[in-house]
């Protein structure tokens, strides 16, 4: 799941987003430019800090669930279908806090990634998650993982944003998962986004990758390889 340990707190901001959360450290998390693209990341900042703010006031897995796309999946260790598995869980007592480093939007601003740490207690660690934007203009999240850390990430002094490149006519998309069961995968409408995920052998190994067209190719932004800790 995106927050190995459970919880909330999101802190790092794009410039749109400050009033959404006004944490006091949030001059010094004040992002690069996003570049050329059409797209909108502090939209995808706002909704990460809605999302924590919902796991702190209503819990965990309430938060997970209300912000999950129906389609979601993430990984116990194997991957599952998020909505089934979040309904059998309980709040936890005491909530993880995390914060994003990085952003990666499509062209479009129809699909994005977030990638960042997080804290609980003496235990550290990474997320990554994959965003869907609905037809409403609301997003919702259509992967989450992450995993420990043997100490804490290193913050950086700004959130970074990046959109894919508009320009050139990107390829199609992989075809789609051949055993849904281990696999998953997606791209947003104008394929300057893409994304696959797997999980393989007895020790539930995953790998996550997602790659953004530069207007030329796609390159590899996020290449997340796992071995589940026990």
């Amino acid at each position: 799941m995106k927050r190995r340990a459970v919880g909330a707190g999101l802190t790092a901001l794009m410039l749109a987003a400050t009033a959404l959360a006004g944490p006091a450290h949030a001059e010094r998390k004040r992002p690069v430019a996003p570049g050329t693209g059409t797209a909108n990341p502090s939209a995808l900042i706002a909704t990460e800090i809605a999302f924590a703010r919902m796991a702190r006031e209503k819990g965990q897995w309430t938060a997970f669930a209300a912000f999950a796309d129906d389609a979601a999946v993430m990984f116990e260790p194997e991957q599952v279908q998020a909505k089934a598995w979040l309904k059998r869980q309980k709040n936890p007592p005491v909530p993880v806090q995390w914060e994003a480093y990085q952003v990666w939007m499509s062209c479009d601003g129809a699909m994005g990634v977030t990638k960042g740490g997080w804290t609980q207690g003496a235990s550290d660690g990474w997320f990554t998650t994959i965003w869907q934007r609905q037809k409403k203009g609301t997003y919702r999240w259509v992967l989450d993982h992450g995993e420990t850390l043997a100490t804490p990430p290193a913050a950086p002094d700004m959130l970074s944003a990046k959109v894919a490149s508009c320009a050139g006519k990107p390829s199609l998309p992989d075809a789609a998962p051949t055993d849904p069961a281990t696999q998953s995968g997606g791209a947003s409408a104008d394929r300057t986004l893409r994304w696959r995920a797997s999980v393989t052998g007895p020790d539930h190994r995953r790998q996550v990758t997602a790659w953004l067209w530069n207007g030329l190719a796609y390159d590899a932004v996020v290449t997340d390889m796992v071995v589940p800790t026990p």
